[in-house]
């Protein structure tokens, strides 16, 4: 009995270590390859804020399209220009939505794998590991990830460093630290699910959500929002991804807000909302899973 119960506990072990931040730090000396040196707090940067924007406008209004029917409510508070912005997008994309309703049985819409696919050139999903033992991972299900493409994003809930965060820590392999300190829980269950969700209802205005709490289930709606299942290189898996931290900016369309997947833990006003996206660092293939690296500061 005690040399199972010791078996399932280095099993679990193996799993957990792969997103421990504490083991991976005492093992970077072990394991060059998986660090990216940064020389500044403000040099992280493998592509401009202005390209991660344009990533995510690009997507998000993409899957706000193919949902149109279901934005009624939002519409009626956005302003006229911004609403016939939408109606004329729409009525472009009208003839490539027709093509497909044989396939789709009477359903107008796409999943939000094939938007991705459609807007980005690939889609990705969470899928067994390839590493032994580390549970859960990333894959490119389809298409090409070009260089510097973002390919996802780190979902949860952003603590700053004076903020509470001991209790959902416990047992919890998703919390990433930013360089300034700031976290990011991406547990999708227990208390980590419950914060989230309460952030997620505080904040929301009417019909206008702050945030994307689908992440938490199984069926997502931000197709990005997997970045949490990425596991951290070794030296038999060399990196092919990195995190970069993103500060939303103020001007971000307040009817896209829906499909950010990170909050807040204290609301403030003041505070851009961080939120944290993997870019990949060559070509990544179909098939291929992502591999993480962690960066640290030199001076």
């Amino acid at each position: 009995m005690p040399g199972r119960l010791m078996r399932g506990l280095w099993q679990r072990w193996r799993r957990y270590r792969y997103r421990f931040v504490p083991w991976i730090a005492l093992n970077l000396s072990h394991n060059p390859r998986t660090l990216r040196y940064v020389p500044e707090e403000s040099k992280d940067k493998v592509i401009s804020d202005e390209d991660v924007l344009g990533t995510l406008l690009k997507v998000f209004q993409a899957l706000f399209i193919n949902d149109f029917s279901k934005q009624s409510d939002i519409l009626t508070v956005l302003p006229e220009p911004v609403k016939s912005k939408y109606q004329d997008l729409l009525s472009v994309q009208h003839p490539r939505v027709k093509q497909l309703e044989y396939r789709h049985q009477q359903q107008n819409t796409f999943t939000p794998e094939e938007i991705l696919y459609k807007t980005l050139g690939f889609s990705v999903a969470r899928e067994p590991s390839s590493l032994i033992s580390a549970g859960k991972g990333v894959f490119v299900t389809k298409g090409l990830v070009q260089k510097g493409a973002v390919v996802s994003m780190y979902p949860g809930t952003v603590y700053q460093k004076y903020e509470p965060i001991f209790f959902q820590s416990i047992g919890n392999p998703f919390i990433f630290r930013c360089l300034d300190g700031v976290l990011i829980d991406g547990n999708d269950k227990g208390i980590s699910k419950v914060v989230y969700r309460s952030c997620h209802g505080r904040d929301r205005l009417g019909p206008l959500k702050m945030s994307d709490s689908t992440w938490l289930t199984s069926e997502i709606h931000n197709p990005l929002a997997i970045g949490q299942y990425v596991n951290n290189c070794s030296n038999d898996r060399a990196a092919n991804v990195c995190y970069q931290e993103f500060d939303v900016p103020a001007v971000f369309p307040i009817e896209l807000k829906q499909y950010l997947p990170n909050i807040a833990y204290s609301y403030d006003r003041q505070s851009p909302l961080r939120c944290v996206v993997l870019v990949a660092l060559r070509d990544i293939e179909q098939g291929e899973e992502l591999f993480s690296n962690y960066y640290t500061i030199v001076s």
